[in-house]
């Protein structure tokens, strides 16, 4: 549909009148707006919750899992979002039924949350085994051996330590620490 040029010209001026909040305040005023439930939020703790429960579940969970790798970091965050989120599943799930009354908006709500419940379960447990299989190869792996001195090289006689003492002060000196090694002219 084609429009007129004073229509499109209308249109552009009464877009500059919709552009939202410009100031810090306003931003953080409408910060959550969009958030219904909470439960597709991008923020992982939401101003009611406690950060410090949060922290404890995360804490618990890589003292299981011990994650060495940053693969295995993030299996360990998929974990935690994924128990965080499932707790606030379980209570949304009360607050449907303290406050929506028993009906077909009832039931489509609780329909949502079983959803949710189910993807963050299946998230869950696919992080956990993922986590297990990262695990078993990262131990499967051989590790590195240390390189070993060549047993064909003679062995050179220990240095003797010398018969003087330098002057105070001059061991903190790099030249002094460094290991003696035997004149190579």
């Amino acid at each position: 549909m084609l429009i007129s040029d004073k229509q499109h010209q209308a249109n552009r001026l009464n877009a500059q009148h919709s552009t939202g909040p410009t100031t810090p305040a306003g931003k953080e005023a409408i910060r959550f707006n969009a958030l219904t439930y909470g439960l597709r939020t991008r923020v992982t703790i939401l101003p009611d919750e406690n950060a410090a429960d949060y922290s404890q579940l995360w804490d618990e969970l890589e003292a299981d899992w011990q994650p060495q790798t940053r693969t295995e970091r993030c299996y360990l965050e998929t974990m935690v979002t994924s128990q965080w989120l499932l707790r606030r599943v379980a209570e949304s799930e009360q607050q449907i039924y303290a406050f929506i009354a028993f009906g077909e908006e009832r039931f489509r709500m609780l329909g949502y949350v079983a959803k949710q419940r189910a993807q963050l379960e299946r998230s869950f447990r696919t992080a956990i085994e993922d986590m297990k299989q990262s695990q078993k190869e990262r131990q499967a792996r051989p590790q590195p051996q240390p390189v070993q001195p060549a047993k064909s090289a003679p062995a050179q006689p220990p240095v003797p330590r010398p018969d003087y003492v330098m002057s105070e002060g001059a061991e903190a000196h790099p030249v002094f620490c460094s290991p003696l090694t035997p004149d190579s002219r």
